[in-house]
């Protein structure tokens, strides 16, 4: 078969700068492509052209990449997709691998991430052009003659070998007859080990065989005899658990079985990525606990102030009962005491819901966001603290923003993070500004840090959203607050900008884009 003159490429994002980009990149690979801003677009140009590849984000507006590559999958299955993912969202990356998707690259997209996703891409679509181009010669020509037979031996042999799936076959007896280069990688056995010598269930836990059989007899995955994206686990040599995928036929021959066909995607690439993503919601929580340690201490001293007024005053009027029926003007006195009661009382209320909230692990919960609200709600939290360490806070925030779609407890970790940089940064006291505003030319919102403590020298500033990276001492922190910070900007389709020089403080602005530009607050 002769190579593809030309790959043609199929780009779906919502983001006008990523399409130029990727655009450009591809292009300087060798190939065709064609941009579009949503998935409705690309499945229209799927229907009018034939494109190899798709690439494709997984979170657009109206129909979103999974659906995307489910789609096409049932429309055009020898089409190739890629799809693309942000911070926290490898649940849905799985997902598209177990929906057979090529491969899947995060974002930003690296030109190295994009080379080899497509060198992967262009792989298995040549493989299965050639087993489809094998499958239509069988069908026609029969193999007429013995020499004709051989150099179709040959091609099948080759056509196995370079699967990038692990593919066994095996006879009526269940003993192994194929056994390709990726089942040696996969496994440890050598094709000398297994042809001919292995039986097909000694490659399965004792319990895995069973449930395979029940399964290939039943009717969940793909019909009787049949099984499709089966997930199961083999045993390696080395007697390591290999998780795989599998899709298996029995084979008949005039109504009697005589082999299986089995092809294995090996899974240990996507166990590993939804051990990372585990570990990312983890460091998550973790980070937000170390926050949460900071606030308490301060919070429990601004709790006693109010609590401990609070007792004196009820003393006074359980002391002032005791003498008899208050006067008038004590009654008066009373009201004003039961106001204050009641105004140190919701004071305390307030502070302890705002920290049960932020404490609380849960699942993203993507709603509205009105930014004034997330700005009042971190300033109540932080402010005791920041007065301990003699801070000034001054705030602003311009009236009706519009609302951006996100979630309030990770967008509220962000500022109290960068607050509590900002508090680090000043430990002889100083000034923190914290402002929000709108940019309607850009539709975003703008969430401004800003404090006037020593800032930060010109080479740390490209490490500092790096995992672990700090310049504290030893105990101070382990230089995840700032990292965190830049996972939730991505992941909300932000980003955290910051600008400083030594010794004249530093400014941190989250940049959000704004969920319905033409409406603001007051109109919602």
């Amino acid at each position: 078969m002769g190579s593809i003159p030309k790959w043609k490429v199929l780009l779906i994002d919502d983001e006008k700068d990523i399409r130029d980009v990727l655009t450009i990149s591809l292009r300087d690979a060798g190939c065709e492509v064609v941009s579009v801003a949503n998935g409705d677009a690309g499945l229209l140009r799927c229907a009018e052209a034939m494109f190899q590849i798709v690439i494709t984000d997984i979170r657009m507006p109206g129909i979103d990449g999974i659906q995307v590559l489910e789609t096409i999958k049932k429309k055009y299955p020898d089409i190739e997709v890629i799809v693309a993912t942000a911070f926290g969202e490898m649940d849905l990356a799985i997902r598209a691998l177990q929906l057979d998707a090529s491969d899947f690259i995060t974002k930003p997209i690296s030109d190295e991430a994009l080379s080899l996703a497509l060198k992967r891409a262009k792989e298995r679509f040549v493989s299965r052009k050639r087993l489809k181009d094998y499958t239509a010669l069988l069908e026609k020509e029969k193999a007429e003659t013995s020499q004709e037979l051989l150099k179709t031996i040959a091609f099948q042999s080759n056509l196995i070998e370079s699967s990038m799936d692990g593919i066994l076959g095996c006879d009526e007896t269940d003993t192994v007859v194929i056994y390709n280069r990726s089942m040696e990688q996969m496994l440890e056995y050598s094709r000398a080990e297994a042809a001919h010598q292995m039986r097909f269930e000694h490659f399965f836990p004792a319990e895995e065989i069973t449930r395979f059989k029940e399964q290939m007899t039943g009717e969940k995955y793909g019909g009787k005899n049949r099984l499709f994206l089966f997930e199961s686990v083999l045993r390696s040599k080395s007697g390591r658990d290999v998780p795989v995928q599998v899709s298996a036929v029995t084979l008949f021959d005039a109504g009697r079985k005589n082999g299986r066909v089995c092809f294995f995607r090996d899974l240990r690439e996507i166990r590993k990525l939804e051990r990372e993503m585990e570990d990312q919601a983890r460091i998550l929580h973790q980070d937000k606990m170390m926050s949460l340690g900071r606030l308490a201490a301060s919070v429990v001293h601004e709790i006693n102030n109010p609590l401990s007024g609070i007792l004196n005053y009820l003393r006074l009027m359980v002391r002032i009962l005791r003498q008899g029926p208050p006067a008038q003007e004590r009654i008066e006195k009373f009201r004003h005491y039961l106001n204050l009661v009641e105004t140190e009382t919701s004071r305390c209320s307030q502070i302890v819901s705002g920290l049960l909230s932020f404490s609380r692990m849960s699942e993203p919960n993507f709603t509205q966001v009105a930014i004034d609200e997330l700005l009042q709600r971190s300033i109540l939290l932080s402010r005791h603290k920041l007065e301990l360490s003699n801070i000034h806070l001054e705030s602003s925030v311009q009236p009706n923003i519009p609302s951006v779609v996100g979630d309030f407890n990770q967008l509220q970790q962000c500022i109290i993070n960068l607050i509590f940089n900002a508090i680090d940064a000043m430990p002889d006291g100083g000034t923190l500004n914290l402002d929000g505003h709108y940019d309607a030319d850009k539709a975003q919102a703008i969430i401004t840090v800003k404090d006037s403590g020593r800032g930060i020298s010109p080479e740390n500033l490209p490490h500092i959203f790096e995992p672990f990276f700090t310049t504290k001492n030893e105990g101070y922190g382990v230089g995840l607050g700032l990292s965190t910070v830049y996972g939730i900007m991505e992941r909300h389709k932000g980003t955290v900008k910051v600008t400083s020089q030594p010794g004249d403080g530093a400014v941190f602005m989250l940049v959000l884009p704004i969920s319905n530009p033409s409406k603001s607050d007051s109109e919602q």
